[in-house]
């Protein structure tokens, strides 16, 4: 005989919540930071003793930065005026900019791991900045497809920001750092 759990209760309001922010998902946070990632990387030309290290946290802590003014805007610009501030506004805003600090965790991990691979600190650059670009592909790919677009759509937003994350390393072979 099978038996099957009753659906209903505070375990399936948080599955139904859930669902429905994976349903209205917005990924521009994700490709607005690994734009950030990338830039960041391209700044990175002259770090001190100790440069994997400080590339990690300068990616790390410079997305946090990012996503404390995001919060601090949508809280304190557009919200302020709709709603009235309560910590339930608050979480959501907090949880809907997270995004940008998500998109800072690839790249830094490549940093991370790039002794592993036996690359020196110039390609730990070069690393950190393609995974950035591939994230922010990959991030519009999902926006795109989340929202319903179609295969040719798809295709058109993963080029145009192919083509800016081109842009991005473009600069960084005209800084050569």
């Amino acid at each position: 005989m099978c038996r099957t759990r009753a659906t209903t209760g505070p375990a399936t309001a948080r599955g139904a919540r859930r669902a429905e922010r994976r349903a209205r998902a917005d990924y521009t946070g994700g490709v607005y930071g690994s734009m950030l990632a990338a830039s960041v990387v391209i700044g990175a030309g002259s770090l001190g003793s100790f440069p994997r290290t400080e590339l990690v946290l300068l990616l790390l802590l410079t997305s946090v930065v990012f996503w404390i003014a995001h919060v601090h805007a949508q809280l304190f610009g557009a919200r302020l005026a709709q709603q009235a501030l309560d910590r339930r506004v608050v979480v959501h805003v907090c949880r809907d900019e997270w995004p940008i600090v998500k998109a800072a965790f690839p790249p830094a991990a490549a940093v991370a791991v790039s002794p592993l691979l036996g690359l020196d600190v110039r390609g730990a650059l070069w690393l950190a900045l393609s995974v950035a670009v591939a994230g922010q592909v990959g991030w519009s790919v999902a926006a795109a497809r989340r929202a319903g677009a179609s295969p040719r759509l798809m295709v058109a937003t993963a080029s145009v920001n192919l083509l800016l994350g081109l842009l991005i390393i473009s600069f960084k072979i005209v800084l050569k750092h």
